[in-house]
């Protein structure tokens, strides 16, 4: 027999519907499972590759494709959002899926909404589980679901969402679930817009007003960048006289001379990254259409409180705000050098 070259063209991804033909459906290596609502884009198809390439040749990668309705509060975009399978499938296929199970919502929860269900403890009523509440407890409960009615060896899942990723990771921990849970970072359009199911709603004028979520992240990164860069090159001058004589060489103004104390004060830490943050979104409230903030967080990945002026180590800065009627979300990880490092 002979096998598929890199050149050949991918096999069909089968579909399934229900949970008795995936657990009838051949299991060669290791599963891979990559969940979705469905509307693939780019972001998830690279979600889809590194689970190809994580399962490797001879294992198999599983896409779900079912838009939870447990996760959709009042007033919130559950029929409004896209269903797109015959496109799904397409794009599954493409990126190396082996299988695409796209359950009904009888199938999933066959005695109708569950009354047991997995809540998301005090991390779920953070940012978004405080604009959203009790949408934590349905993710995480068809998640739950899902690994059991998948068994998984491992399961991938976006950066962009990285209060539902913490979440997750958080349930396998402390209820001993048996996979591993993988994070693959956000896939950004070409004008760093991160990729949503939702921006195909934004008409072209709300898409410009939209890029401030991306350039407000950048703007926070690009203020951490250049502290960090001052405080290297303080340290790295040997003494007051011939520090004020290197940063005038590299182009500093004369009134940086004594550049060792503004490289560590403290305002160019999280307080900076959060202003510079905080006026591109300003920029983009008074542009028209508006953007409309929900929240800009700079927190701590592990516990999703805000970090402290004296924060070393990982950080995320988070955003999350309205253009017309769509909501976005998108985040970017920081790295903070400790404070007070020896000169």
């Amino acid at each position: 027999m002979t096998h598929p070259t890199a050149a050949s063209p991918a096999p069909a991804a089968a579909l399934v519907r229900t949970a008795a033909e995936l657990h009838a459906a051949p299991r060669p290596g290791r599963r891979a499972v990559v969940m979705t609502m469905g509307a693939l884009h780019e972001g998830h198809a690279q979600l889809v590759r590194s689970a190809r390439e994580l399962a490797g040749p001879d294992g198999q990668v599983v896409v779900t494709v079912f838009v939870n309705p447990l996760q959709f509060g009042a007033g919130e975009d559950l029929d409004r959002y896209p269903r797109t399978l015959e496109a799904d499938l397409a794009t599954a296929r493409a990126a190396g899926a082996d299988l695409v199970f796209a359950p009904s919502v009888d199938e999933v929860y066959p005695g109708g909404e569950p009354q047991v269900r997995i809540t998301a403890g005090p991390l779920g009523g953070l940012l978004e589980g405080a604009t959203r509440p009790g949408h934590f407890d349905g993710m995480l409960t068809v998640v739950a679901k899902l690994l059991h009615l998948t068994r998984p060896d491992l399961a991938l899942y976006g950066q962009k969402d990285a209060q539902q990723l913490a979440l997750i990771r958080r349930m396998v921990q402390d209820l001993n679930f048996g996979v591993e849970i993988v994070a693959v970072p956000t896939v950004r359009e070409d004008d760093g817009l991160a990729r949503s199911s939702r921006n195909r709603f934004l008409s072209p004028a709300e898409r410009r007003t939209a890029l401030a979520l991306s350039r407000a992240l950048f703007a926070g990164r690009d203020r951490l960048g250049a502290q960090e860069a001052l405080r290297d090159r303080a340290d790295a001058a040997p003494g007051d006289s011939a520090r004020a004589g290197a940063l005038d060489a590299l182009g500093e103004s004369r009134l940086a001379a004594d550049a060792h104390a503004v490289a560590h004060a403290r305002l160019p830490g999280p307080a900076a990254v959060r202003e510079s943050a905080r006026a591109v979104l300003a920029d983009a409230a008074r542009a028209e259409p508006p953007l409309v903030l929900d929240y800009l967080a700079l927190i701590d990945p592990a516990t999703f409180a805000e970090i402290t002026e004296d924060h070393a180590g990982d950080a995320l800065l988070a955003v999350a705000a309205k253009v017309g009627t769509t909501r976005l979300i998108d985040n970017l990880p920081l790295h903070f050098a400790p404070h007070g490092a020896a000169s």
